[in-house]
């Protein structure tokens, strides 16, 4: 009982003190902070309740409150700042699941695709699927969640390419929806939000298509803004060597965009422990990979829920809750000087690249292992899409009362008992103190729908030599790092990106 109280204080208390949702923006290959300019690290889950079944002409995972505030507080008290969801009706309201979400401070990375008819790319035949109604959609999708401050990213497909006839046929059209989407986005979205691909767990196919993603032929738009990676190779008790997670770091050593784990969480080996959370966010990883979703939040028949949705709509919560909490609750802090020595060593080998090429990314080759890419990029059906936009209600942070951040269910422990819980989701962003997002047009010199800085000023060798403002690395603190190396190194980034800009189009 007095544990109970002190959360419900807690709560109270830091709904006093609160600041509105940041969005996040991509420097090299980290997510920022774009206020703070502290490097931001994925930690989540994948949410998808009823599974593919779970999205119709009437409902989607964040299109009923009640059931949004009660897992809300779930993923407060599990201690994730992410979620993943893989399908959502854009014709329906969103307005305050987003606001409760946002509220708890918590992100979220969205699928454009979804089961509904002519909302999905079909990976077999995908000249017959990008067609203007899937356009559409997907599109309808992007105009409405840009408009909330904390969406990440959005994923313009899951694990597309996935056997040997994908292989062949979807890789550029994958591209071309990823192009689309940025398109889109520079033209129509208030703001500049991260476009991503998910990939499968192949080792025949993870790395060719990730590079093929990365590169461009002439348009910045045409290479992915983020890659995340479906891994399920840590299975049991594992070492960093022993699951190959090292090998990953290697692969994506000097991939130009952030990398993250978008599933994770083998289920092979039982109970599942999660402990390669601690290597995820570990110096072995954090240079490379920005985090990671676990999957997945409820209870799905292939069992890798968290949590059980009972019929009556209460919670009980599983194992895996209970040690995926721990581990998220015990990790070490993040070593923010040894991040703010990768980010400078990331700037350095962009401004390098800068000097022999026109783009951060790398060209496109003729071919890739394994994929097939030798009949080009399609040309864009959606100039008229971009142009014009589409007719969708556009995403708005709307105020909370208490009684809607307050769950009417409630939550059992694995053995049935009932599960102390704060009973509302704890306030820890203010909504309504930051400024409205208005409808942009075209800006002519935003050109990789990441930064918005167009200076023509050029990044030189003396900006990168800065001394560390405390005296030496050994000697910065955790406040130190985050009140001064981030801004000055996150200054260095966008004074790059105004020199890209300037050059890709001189």
């Amino acid at each position: 009982m007095v544990s109970f109280i002190y959360v419900v204080l807690l709560g109270f208390i830091l709904r006093q003190v609160s600041a509105y949702v940041h969005p996040l923006v991509i420097h090299g290959h980290y997510f920022i902070d774009s206020v703070t300019k502290k490097p931001f690290y994925i930690k989540g889950v994948d949410y998808q309740p009823g599974g593919s079944s779970g999205v119709t002409m009437f409902k989607d995972p964040l299109s009923n409150p009640d059931e949004c505030a009660r897992d809300i507080q779930l993923f407060q008290e599990l201690g994730i700042n992410t979620i993943r969801i893989y399908s959502i009706n854009p014709d329906l309201n969103h307005d305050v699941c987003m606001s409760m979400l946002a509220t708890a401070g918590i992100y979220l990375v969205l699928d454009v695709n979804s089961p509904l008819p002519n909302h999905h790319i079909n990976r077999y035949e995908p000249w017959n699927s990008y067609n203007i109604d899937y356009l559409e959609n997907v599109f309808k999708v992007v105009e409405q969640f840009s408009y909330y401050n904390n969406t990440l990213g959005f994923f313009a497909g899951n694990e597309i390419v996935n056997d040997q006839v994908s292989a062949k046929h979807s890789p550029v059209y994958v591209k071309a929806v990823i192009r689309d989407i940025k398109m889109y986005i520079e033209y129509n979205s208030p703001r500049p939000v991260p476009v991503g691909y998910s990939a499968a767990d192949d080792l025949s196919y993870r790395m060719p298509f990730s590079e093929y993603l990365e590169c461009v032929y002439n348009n910045p738009a045409e290479s992915v803004d983020f890659y995340g990676v479906n891994s399920y190779q840590w299975c049991g008790e594992q070492t960093f060597y022993t699951s190959g997670y090292n090998l990953l770091v290697d692969d994506y050593s000097t991939y130009t965009s952030p990398v993250f784990f978008s599933e994770y969480g083998c289920n092979e080996v039982l109970p599942r422990m999660f402990e390669e959370v601690k290597s995820l966010y570990s110096k072995d990883m954090i240079d490379v990979f920005s985090g990671g979703l676990v999957y997945e939040f409820t209870q799905e028949p292939n069992n890798y829920g968290l949590v059980e949705i009972m019929p009556s709509g209460d919670v009980r919560l599983l194992n895996d809750y209970i040690t995926l909490k721990s581990q998220l609750h015990t990790l070490s802090e993040i070593d923010y000087s040894h991040v703010a020595n990768s980010m400078r060593r990331n700037a350095k080998e962009i401004q390098a690249r800068l000097k022999i090429q026109k783009t951060i990314q790398p060209i496109c080759e003729p071919s890739y292992p394994n994929i097939d890419v030798s009949k080009g990029l399609p040309k864009t059906i959606a100039e008229d899409l971009i142009e014009m936009g589409v007719d969708v209600a556009r995403g708005k942070y709307v105020s909370l009362s208490d009684q809607q951040l307050t769950s009417k269910f409630k939550v059992y422990e694995p053995n049935g008992a009932v599960h102390p819980t704060a009973g509302m989701i704890i306030t820890e962003v203010d909504l309504m103190s930051g400024s409205e997002l208005g409808r942009r047009r075209h800006i002519k010199d935003l050109h990789n729908c990441t930064y918005s800085d167009t200076d023509s000023d050029y990044w030189s060798d003396e900006a990168l030599n800065y001394e560390m403002e405390s005296g030496g690395e050994e000697e910065i603190t955790s406040t130190t790092i985050r009140s001064s190396i981030f801004q000055t190194v996150s200054t260095y980034f966008q004074k790059l990106i105004k020199s890209f800009s300037h050059k890709l189009y001189e």
